[in-house]
């Protein structure tokens, strides 16, 4: 088991500038940190790699599909552009030593058409995953695709559909996040949806119900722990959770108020919570 962190907290771009944050995490006892990918190019994801490999800190690559691309069109075009998207993601990921390449890279965020996703959106996904996981196999990359709540997409919500999607992939290197922030909305039992698609299962993000500090909240995080070790899951337990730092992340994620007092209060809080829960759990 791996405990991270994920750095969209602080940026949607990692610098320099943000490294005492990162050796801040690594004090706390983190194993490694989760890159946010939404701009720049490989050689900077590259400089970071060496800067991460030196301090002996491990990491995985999360991104959002953005640009012209969309893996769900009925245009050509714009499916090759998810997919050269999707491509880039993976480059970066490797450029930075990470085995996981996460996030909601099916449609771009906050698009809707009114009904749920059709036959035919689910094969063009699946085409364009299929050559993305072939792609991310060629560097020892798992991609981890990303279920969001119905209020920030309409194409994968449940772990159910989610777990179809890799199945219709059929890639080794392909599978998806399990997130309890969005299935707490989305799922009637965040436990019960473990063992049941545990194959599928690439990676898992810890997020509490408002997306503050993990443990302060109402979901039950000891008894994801439990179904997690219980089934045999031995990836990333990587938190997410956003604050109001950056204003266009803040209003893209819906974060109106304060959540917590300190950003350490998330980091030092959340990492005993997985810690020793996850040592509690069986």
């Amino acid at each position: 088991m791996k405990l991270g962190f994920n750095l969209l907290l602080w940026t949607t771009h990692v610098t320099d500038a943000h490294w005492p944050i990162i050796e801040k995490l690594q004090a706390t006892g983190y194993d490694g940190v989760e890159i946010p990918m939404f701009g720049g190019d490989v050689a900077h994801y590259a400089a970071l790699g060496k800067r991460l490999a030196a301090a002996g800190l491990k990491s995985s690559g999360i991104g959002v599909m953005q640009g012209a691309g969309n893996a769900l069109s009925a245009d050509r075009a714009t499916r090759d552009a998810a997919l050269t998207h999707i491509k880039w993601l993976i480059d970066c990921t490797a450029a930075i030593g990470g085995n996981i390449c996460a996030g909601p890279f099916h449609q771009p965020l906050g698009e809707f058409t009114g009904a749920g996703p059709t036959a035919d959106e689910i094969a063009h996904c699946v085409d364009v995953h299929r050559a993305a996981a072939e792609y991310a196999a060629t560097s020892g990359i798992t991609l981890a695709v990303e279920p969001l709540n119905r209020f920030e997409c309409y194409f994968l919500n449940t772990a159910a559909q989610a777990a179809d999607l890799v199945r219709r992939v059929g890639h080794a290197n392909y599978g998806y996040l399990y997130d309890t922030f969005h299935f707490n909305i989305e799922e009637n039992s965040l436990t019960a949806v473990i063992p049941e698609t545990i194959a599928e299962i690439a990676h898992v993000h810890i997020s509490e119900n408002d997306r503050g500090v993990p443990g302060a909240g109402h979901i039950d995080f000891q008894a994801v722990f439990d179904a997690l070790r219980k089934a045999g899951y031995d990836g990333w337990m990587t938190i997410e959770a956003f604050g109001s730092a950056l204003p266009d992340l803040a209003a893209a994620t819906k974060i109106w108020r304060p959540l917590f007092g300190s950003e350490a209060e998330v980091y030092e809080k959340g990492f005993k919570l997985m810690r020793e829960g996850w040592d509690r759990a069986s």
